[in-house]
């Protein structure tokens, strides 16, 4: 039996951001419909290195697209010339249960993540939203402003960053693909936006309630495992606040330290994202409310992801095949 093992090059290869964006949202539909089975990540917690690993299950019945991602998150690695995130995804049959294709995860990660920030802000942002604050300057910032672009037309760009030098990096690399100002700020004036993206991993809340102004929009993207919070938790008691998947966000997203602390109760979450797409709930309803979007990464954002790419090696000549047995 053949295997596809595509690198990360070939991955690149036939993944684009608009691509990524549209099998997201349909990913997103399936999970409102309730029409996936997804258990909740499981995390590793590797302590003495300031790192965990999890795994991340699913299988989208309708679709018939099964697997699993392995992914780590290791905040000290750019010391070590490493990526903050690695990821492997392995497609598997529904049929037979048998690997059909092994993929590098860890660029797949990074679009499908900022392609479910672009969904998120599709239906919960003003429509004519055109400034972007955002903190953070690393592979996540990056790719949540370009799933942005290709939904709002974007006017200004705010960033700030513990690094000025992060930040030129990101203009410099950013600006020819946006277009737009791109403005060095403080944290404060970055909140002074129509979208504001959190992408740091943060214990203690960087986002104060004070700086955020009728009508933002908030991705949430940073607190990805336990203990970890971008946002001051007023922000949220005032807030629509709306999870990618009520149970992993709740122990593991933007909401789960004021869950834990009692600050908020699962009676202050207006519901999931895939709610909203599926029409089951509204998404934003008047221009002076605050939405919130708590981005934990769901598995079938990377299943499905990762079944588009394969496809498209396929279709393209892409990759090599490995005999397992």
């Amino acid at each position: 039996m053949d295997v596809l093992w595509l690198n990360q090059s070939d991955v690149k290869n036939v993944l684009d951001m608009k691509s990524t964006i549209d099998v997201v949202e349909k990913a997103f539909e399936q999970h409102g419909l309730k029409r996936v089975q997804m258990p909740s990540k499981l995390y590793l917690y590797f302590n003495k290195y300031n790192g965990d690993l999890r795994t991340m299950p699913t299988y989208l019945e309708d679709m018939d697209i099964s697997g699993v991602k392995i992914v780590n998150v290791h905040p000290d690695n750019p010391s070590r010339d490493l990526p903050t995130v690695m990821a492997t995804v392995i497609l598997n049959s529904t049929e037979t249960g048998a690997p059909i294709s092994i993929m590098d995860g860890t660029y797949l990660t990074d679009m499908r993540t900022g392609a479910g920030g672009g969904v998120a802000a599709k239906y919960l942002a003003r429509p004519d939203s055109k400034i972007i604050g955002i903190i953070g300057t690393g592979n996540q910032a990056r790719s949540q402003l370009l799933a942005l672009s290709h939904i709002f037309n974007i006017e200004q760009v705010k960033i700030t960053s513990k690094s000025s030098k992060h930040c030129d990096e990101f203009e410099k690399r950013m600006k020819p693909v946006v277009g737009g100002d791109f403005t060095k700020t403080d944290i404060k004036d970055v909140c002074d936006c129509d979208i504001l993206v959190t992408t740091t991993p943060v214990r203690d809340p960087i986002v104060k309630f004070e700086w955020i102004n009728e009508g933002t929009h908030i991705n949430a993207i940073g607190a990805d495992a336990r203990g970890k919070q971008e946002l001051e938790s007023e922000i949220l008691k005032s807030s629509k606040v709306i999870v990618d998947d009520t149970e992993q966000a709740s122990h593991s997203g933007e909401i789960n330290v004021p869950l834990s602390n009692n600050i908020i109760s699962t009676t202050d979450i207006y519901g999931e994202l895939g709610e909203i797409i599926t029409g089951h709930l509204t998404g934003r309803e008047s221009r002076k409310e605050i939405t919130i979007f708590d981005s934990t990464g769901l598995a079938i954002q990377d299943i499905s992801t990762a079944d588009f790419v394969y496809r498209k090696a396929v279709e393209n000549g892409l990759g090599n095949k490995l005999k397992m047995f």
